[in-house]
């Protein structure tokens, strides 16, 4: 069993950068995949990253170029670097993985506990 916790969320203005962070617990973390979900109000979860145990990384197509996934196994720490952050980029973001998943992550609605994620705010 691996838990989550995120952080590093905060209010920013439109342009700007945050780079949150997803520190685990658990042995099993190096042969997981890992992705970053997030949870816009009124909207659901969607999948907005993930870096497999090999490091590959892949991204929805509303970030890419403006966010990198990045892993640490000595840390258990996977970071989400966010660049020109848009008003649209405001939601709760999570972490999570699932067991056995190592080239890639499960759809959100597969993955059952949560953590408490990070709030990013985007003013324009």
């Amino acid at each position: 069993q691996v838990q989550f916790v995120e952080s590093g969320g905060g209010l920013v203005q439109a342009g700007g950068s945050l780079r949150l962070s997803c520190a685990a617990s658990g042995s099993t973390f190096s042969v997981r995949a890992i992705g970053w979900y997030r949870q816009a109000p009124g909207k659901q979860r969607e999948l907005v990253a993930f870096i497999s145990r090999s490091g590959t990384t892949n991204y929805r197509d509303s970030v890419k170029g403006r966010f990198t996934i990045s892993r640490d196994n000595a840390k258990n720490t996977v970071y989400l670097q966010m660049n020109s952050l848009q008003p649209e980029d405001t939601a709760v973001y999570y972490c999570n993985s699932k067991f056995g998943w190592s080239n890639t992550v499960p759809p959100p609605y597969d993955l059952d506990s949560w953590g408490t994620g990070t709030l990013v705010t985007v003013s324009s």
